[in-house]
């Protein structure tokens, strides 16, 4: 095992800490910066509990240049994977001007001290909303890029495109993007998980903490789509499935012999929204207070993914089914409430 280190930027935040975690596990030595802008200390706390070990942690802004710059000259960094970014696709559509300023600024700043630090791989989180609302479904990488439903949708494609123009322009710079369907659940122990600020802008937490107590009311947004209820139907994946596939990049993107390569990351089955309701009501036993609302701006019809070139090519599949996800989402959310 190398002894340089991958750097998580965005690691406190629901995806990168559980990824934290598998690269711990697996024997990597992780470096996390966050702003903790949308995330927790309590994140870095539930990954040290864990793994038994401590965590690198800056606080920091991915789009300050000399922040980034002090932590690449502290660090041996190998590897970056850059999780960091703003997500919600409503509040996308509320407030572009912050999503492109965020989320594309912290990219080039990224890129920029990787170059002056010489380092040379990285892997993006991306969406499958870089898709929009694909002609074929399920959806694979070679789909064009539509028309983004959202703010959000257009920075991933935005910067996925930075990303392939920086492959070109420097010759030892590697990239893999995962493209990612909907991550769904919390890690087994309950001692981390998805840790909305505010209003959750996703549908399991907000479904948890409807479950909870804490909102009084779930709404599905549409009901008159093209699909077999009438709900948006999308690839949910547990988010330890998730993690494990950054591992799984990490491992191979010496080998990979291009310079920039995107993955599918999703199970490859579409669930529609009321069904997934339906699997939670059942898991958990909860009664759980639904309405029909009208449709949400920037939301696309139906997706899931063909996930056979991360399967051929990084050795990865999601194992976990979507009742161990909502299962282990709402310990999850029982735990941090104090709920029996």
């Amino acid at each position: 095992m190398s002894t340089a280190k991958v750097l998580l930027t965005g690691g406190a935040g629901y995806i990168g800490s559980h990824t934290a975690v598998e690269l711990i596990n697996q024997g990597f030595e992780v470096v996390v910066v966050d702003d903790l802008s949308r995330s927790e200390h309590q994140m870095i706390e539930g990954i040290e509990k864990i793994t038994g070990k401590p965590v690198l942690f800056y606080k920091g802004d991915c789009a300050d240049a000399s922040f980034l710059q002090s932590v690449f000259e502290k660090e041996k960094i190998g590897n970056v994977i850059h999780f960091a970014a703003y997500k919600s696709v409503g509040e996308s559509v509320e407030n572009p001007l912050l999503y492109y300023r965020n989320n594309l600024l912290s990219m080039v700043t990224l890129l920029a001290e990787m170059k002056r630090a010489g380092v040379s791989k990285i892997i993006f989180s991306s969406s499958c909303t870089v898709y929009g609302q694909p002609e074929h479904i399920p959806v694979d990488e070679s789909a064009p890029f539509k028309k983004a439903e959202s703010p959000y949708g257009a920075t991933k494609q935005m910067c996925e495109r930075i990303l392939e123009d920086a492959t070109v322009s420097n010759k030892n710079l590697k990239v893999i993007s995962l493209r990612y369907f909907n991550p769904v659940g919390a890690h087994p122990s309950a001692l981390i998980g998805e840790l909305p600020i505010g209003t959750p802008s996703n549908l399991v937490p907000f479904i948890t903490q409807t479950a909870a107590g804490i909102r009084t009311q779930l709404t599905v947004f549409g009901n008159d789509y093209n699909t077999p209820d009438g709900s948006c139907v999308r690839d949910f994946i547990h988010v330890v499935d998730l993690a494990k596939a950054h591992v799984k990049a990490v491992q191979a993107i010496d080998s990979i012999t291009t310079p920039y390569e995107t993955f599918n990351i999703g199970t490859g089955k579409g669930e529609t929204v009321l069904e997934l309701i339906k699997k939670f009501i059942s898991v958990t036993s909860v009664k759980l207070n639904y309405t029909i609302g009208a449709r949400r701006p920037g939301d696309v019809e139906k997706i899931f993914a063909e996930p056979r070139k991360a399967r051929e090519v990084l050795k990865w599949k999601a194992e976990q089914t979507l009742e161990d996800s909502l299962l282990h989402a709402w310990n999850w959310e029982k735990k941090l409430r104090g709920l029996k």
